[in-house]
């Protein structure tokens, strides 16, 4: 074999070198969040569940004292449970990734940490976090009801994947309009607040208006919400859910903040 047989040696930041390179520099951001976040207080992940099973606590005691019976079956923590899990793992997602840009600032200074990677740790430590708590509070809920429930996994899946997903192409887009856009963050802020009462959290779809159904519709947390309700509920069934219109909801936003975030980063970063 002689020399000009030898391939050459691969360029450093390409190929098999480039993927575990970035594959440990998001590990340790991943670990570097979690003693941020959740290292600091008492209890820790503890916390991450109490909060959102104390909140479907309280919202179920106040509507169980205003009406006789909850909108599906006969539990008022299950339905709330079942429309709160998917709309908070799309809150925690796309929060966060929101600010990834502010929250690793100094890191970013780094030529070897990319806003790729930061985004992608934040991504995917509050979605596996977001699903364990889903996971644990809906178990909670579950066992504390005197009647067995048959679970439909394919839709209970799906709807936390599409939240998921949902979060990530809002979190990114944002993530850029934050930076460029100096009032976007105030004004994403009040144009979101309803968002609870709109998502069909704490109603139905169907027992809206038509008027209202024709606005609440382009929510794309409304078919995720009655999606993922079809997987506790056998005999309902939400008509009104398009997957297709779900996924390029979250597809376009996805798009135009990476365009975004790979023009204006650095621009970013110095504002």
């Amino acid at each position: 074999m002689t020399s000009a047989d030898i391939p050459p040696p691969a360029k450093p930041g390409t190929g098999v070198a480039r993927g575990f390179r970035m594959g440990r520099t998001v590990s340790a951001l991943i670990l570097r969040e979690m003693a941020s976040r959740y290292g600091r207080n008492p209890g820790g992940y503890v916390w991450a569940v109490l909060e959102p099973l104390g909140m479907i606590t309280i919202l179920s005691i106040g509507f169980s004292l205003l009406v006789k019976s909850p909108p599906m079956g006969s539990s008022f923590i299950l339905f709330f449970g079942t429309g709160f899990v998917p709309f908070s793992l799309y809150q925690t997602t796309s929060g966060p990734l929101a600010r990834t840009l502010t929250y690793s600032r100094a890191l970013l200074n780094y030529p070897v940490i990319t806003w790729v990677d930061a985004i992608t740790a934040r991504f995917v430590l509050n979605t596996l976090t977001g699903f364990m708590v889903s996971y644990l509070m809906l178990a909670l809920i579950i066992a504390t009801l005197d009647t067995p429930i048959l679970l439909d996994i394919r839709p209970i899946m799906g709807a936390m994947a599409m939240a998921a997903f949902l979060g990530l192409g809002i979190g990114v887009l944002n993530c850029a309009l934050f930076g460029l856009v100096g009032v976007w963050d105030k004004f994403w802020s009040i144009l979101t607040r309803p968002l609870f009462l709109v998502s069909c959290v704490v109603i139905r779809y169907e027992d809206v208006p038509e008027s209202v159904q024709n606005i609440i519709w382009y929510n794309p947390l409304v078919h995720i919400v009655g999606y993922m309700r079809e997987g506790f509920y056998p005999t309902y069934e939400a008509t009104y859910f398009s997957p297709t219109y779900v996924v390029f909801a979250s597809l376009i936003p996805l798009f135009f903040g990476v365009v975004l975030m790979r023009r204006y980063h650095r621009e970013i970063m110095t504002n």
